[in-house]
């Protein structure tokens, strides 16, 4: 599967949140999420524009592999992301494991994440409000989709993204963004 994304960084999300009340958006609750950040033993992904990480969104915990990011006007990429049981215990387990195959952790990045859904194009869009600390706010729009279906997606990201009048778009990583602050 696909990530097809933009992210934009805003100082205001009432724009976005009244298009998304006019498409009937359903707003799953609050959350916040904390990104444990890894590189390679044998690359280093800061230049291969990859990304592993252990994801905690409460007590749920995932393991994610992004690749490089396929084209200029989006961030799309290749996503693999694997659920892994829940709790503290699996997720000190999850980075003993990378740890023992030689990955090196490189900095957690916590955000306050509120996601919306709701259908654009034939396509199930998720809009996620990011508040991540220091880095900024943010609006994420996001589809998954097969290879065969990206332009249509595109479309459908970036059209949504200018109804929204979403303009200053970036495409660092919150990663990128955070240790460019330090």
């Amino acid at each position: 599967m696909l990530e097809v994304e933009v992210k934009y960084q805003t100082s205001d999300w009432g724009r976005v949140r009244a298009a998304l009340a006019a498409w009937g958006a359903v707003a799953d609750p609050p959350r916040e999420d904390t990104d444990h950040y890894f590189n390679a033993p044998d690359r280093d992904f800061a230049k291969t524009d990859e990304a592993v990480r252990l994801r905690r969104i409460g007590a749920t915990n995932f393991i994610t592999y992004k690749g490089p990011k396929r084209e200029s006007a989006t961030k799309t990429r290749t996503e693999v992301e694997l659920r892994l049981a829940d709790g503290a215990e699996a997720a000190a387990t999850a980075v003993r494991l990378l740890t023992g195959l030689g990955y090196k952790p490189v900095a957690v990045v916590a955000k306050a994440r509120q996601v919306y859904r709701v259908n654009r194009g034939g396509f199930e869009l998720e809009v996620c409000l990011d508040d991540v600390g220091a880095v900024g706010l943010f609006v994420e729009l996001e589809i998954q989709a097969e290879d065969d279906r990206f332009e249509a997606a595109k479309a459908v990201v970036l059209e949504a993204a200018a109804e929204m009048g979403l303009t200053n778009q970036e495409r660092r990583s919150y990663l990128q963004l955070l240790l460019g602050k330090k």
